[in-house]
């Protein structure tokens, strides 16, 4: 047995010991950014497809207040989706965060990871549980935006709701860059 491979008299970790430790983390690592890539993309892409694409047709196409309800549901049920991906995505983040070498600090990119994962959820938690309840109450009471004290309330709320939906995929977008960049380089046999 070479000395590199003999626990000291303390019984530290040998040499191969740390690699096999290293090696097992490099693979968590990845696995964790893949899981956080997916929910990301289901994320990102789901508010893309109902914000972007389905809410314009359906508002446009559909009359008040059938549309306001169809859409209120749809929504509603996407947010638990939203929000379920958040937690994956934060999860991800703090097990990367966890297994990463003792002693070393994060990178700029990781620390921005970190951020723009905690904002990101902040935005899903946020309009899943305080602004679609209320948008789908007004439409519930019969609101239609633009009109009446009830409207214009519905009116800040879709504002608001829009924004909070661009946040979340303008800073998922940049967090599905970060997940990559921020990979440590791989090492034969991780």
């Amino acid at each position: 047995m070479s000395a590199a491979h003999r626990p000291d008299a303390l019984g530290a970790p040998t040499l191969s010991d740390r690699l096999a430790a290293a090696a097992r983390d490099g693979r968590i690592e990845r696995a964790a950014a893949a899981v956080a890539v997916l929910a990301l993309a289901l994320w990102v892409g789901g508010l893309v497809a109902l914000g972007a694409c389905a809410a314009p047709l359906v508002f446009g196409l559909v009359p008040a207040p059938w549309s306001g309800d169809a859409m209120g549901a749809v929504f509603r049920r996407f947010d638990s989706i939203a929000i379920t991906c958040a937690v994956v995505v934060l999860a991800s983040d703090a097990l990367r965060t966890v297994i990463a070498p003792r002693g070393r600090r994060p990178s700029p990119a990781e620390r921005a990871r970190g951020l723009f994962a905690v904002v990101a959820a902040l935005a899903a938690i946020y309009t899943g549980v305080q602004i679609s309840p209320k948008i789908v109450a007004l439409h519930a009471e019969g609101a239609v935006r633009g009109f009446g004290e009830a409207g214009m309330a519905l009116e800040r709320l879709h504002r608001v709701a829009e924004t909070l939906g661009k946040i979340e995929v303008s800073f998922g977008l940049v967090l599905l860059v970060l997940e990559v960049l921020t990979l440590r380089a791989r090492k034969d046999g991780a």
